[in-house]
């Protein structure tokens, strides 16, 4: 009833909004106007109106000084439950190319998702930093082999960044595409280039990332390019956009409602993926990370529509089932690993600028709960479910905005899909490398 209430309310403002003619980004008027979509060819109506383009919860500001860690120290978690509505928008489309494609490698990012039986010899309690604003771990100095490792650095910069790139040991070949958002507005809190440029280069990568299917500057190929160039990625980087030319299909090995998934056409122009995320909250899908950027954020724009509606349209954006929503990205981002191979994706979450909103929002609230650090691990369920256990470590203090969010999306549904799955697990092993 509650989930129900809230989605009643949502497409109420949605639809005063419209009414009211009212955007909120940059002053761009998306009303009547006629998209130029190379891949599908998509036009908005005059009802349609999109949820990036107002937050749904504004917030204050809070200072609050970042916590000390310690270093040298490994922290194994094992997942607790913790424990949830959707927005809706609507686009009509024309069916654009869609190319057919077979998994090179079928192994899944991990499989360790069984629960450990053994007891750890050292003492539990809690690490506790320095300022006490932040505190880790279930258990200290253990480390359990079968468990992903997830490494943590505090140092939010562009050498911290690096670092922890390093010591996940990939060696990725010479075609590397960089997945990230590359922001829905200049106030929305995507990555910055100044952060990811060293990295991205260290890997001669070209930044990759797909149009959306709700509108804004975004769904246009030509405009998300010039989009790119304003918010400085095409000063590091090539960036390509992997819908241009339209969809990729890949298969979905075990999906609850997805058999297939559609990707963009040039996401197998690539060897490797390195998958850059800001971790945040997010408005439909409760918090968004690794699993959210490379099942929403690698799908094209038809791609989109599919997982939204949980393979009923690849036209039309709207789900009203926010379970099946979570479960098909989860399903969708195991497609994403299988095509892959685990040796040629590996994932980084920085934990800084923490919005209840995502960066699809162009006005998002202002964060309440201070940076945390990066974190870093080739398992995308063990790496999301380290952030969203920091988070919730913070429950009843500034990460207090960000669990309301979490749990009144159900947000972590998609971590219990996606070990169901078996893309991963969500027990692992914290490594700090400070």
């Amino acid at each position: 009833m509650k989930r129900n209430a809230v989605i009643i309310a949502v497409v109420a403002v949605v639809a005063v909004l419209s009414l009211l003619g009212i955007t909120y980004l940059d002053g761009f008027d998306f009303k009547k106007t006629e998209v130029d979509a190379t891949s599908s060819s998509l036009s908005f109506s005059d009802e349609y109106q999109s949820d990036s383009f107002f937050s749904l919860s504004q917030e204050s500001t809070e200072s609050v000084e970042s916590s000390d860690f310690a270093s040298s120290t490994v922290f194994t978690f094992e997942s607790t439950e913790q424990s949830t509505d959707s927005t809706v928008s609507t686009i009509t489309s024309s069916e654009s190319s869609i190319i057919t494609a077979t998994p090179s490698q079928s192994n899944t990012i991990s499989s360790t998702t069984e629960q450990s039986t053994s007891t750890s010899s050292s003492e539990t309690k809690p690490v506790t930093p320095k300022n006490d604003n932040i505190t880790f771990g279930r258990k200290t100095n253990t480390s359990n082999k079968k468990y992903p490792t997830v490494y943590f650095t505090r140092d939010i910069s562009a050498a911290g960044m690096l670092k922890i790139y390093k010591r996940l040991g990939k060696n990725f070949g010479e075609k590397v595409a960089c997945k990230l958002s590359t922001g829905e507005s200049s106030a929305s809190y995507y990555l910055r280039p100044n952060l990811i440029k060293d990295t991205v280069q260290y890997v001669n990568g070209t930044i990759v990332e797909c149009n959306t299917a709700y509108g804004g500057v975004r769904s246009s190929t030509i405009l998300h390019k010039q989009l790119a160039a304003d918010h400085g990625f095409t000063s590091i980087a090539d960036v390509d956009i992997l819908d241009e030319k339209g969809s990729l299909k890949i298969p979905v090995s075990g999906g609850k409602y997805l058999d297939y998934n559609l990707v963009g056409s040039h996401f197998s122009n690539y060897d490797s993926y390195l998958v850059l995320s800001h971790f945040k909250g997010h408005p439909m899908g409760g918090f968004g990370g690794s699993l959210k950027n490379i099942s929403i954020g690698l799908a094209s724009r038809q791609g989109k529509c599919r997982i939204h509606t949980a393979g009923k349209s690849n036209t039309v954006m709207l789900g009203l089932d926010q379970d099946a929503f979570l479960e098909c990205m989860a399903d969708a981002a195991k497609s994403v690993c299988d095509y892959l191979g685990s040796d040629n994706i590996t994932f980084i979450n920085v934990m800084n600028n923490l919005s209840v909103d995502c960066d699809c929002v162009a006005l998002p609230a202002a964060p309440k709960m201070a940076d945390v650090g990066i974190l870093a691990s080739d398992d995308p369920v063990a790496l999301d479910q380290a952030c969203v256990d920091i988070i919730y470590l913070q429950k009843d203090g500034d990460g207090k905005s960000l669990v309301n969010r979490i749990e009144s999306l159900n947000g972590i549904h998609t971590l219990e899909r996606a070990e169901e799955n078996g893309l991963g697990s969500r027990n692992y092993n914290l490594v700090p490398i400070d």
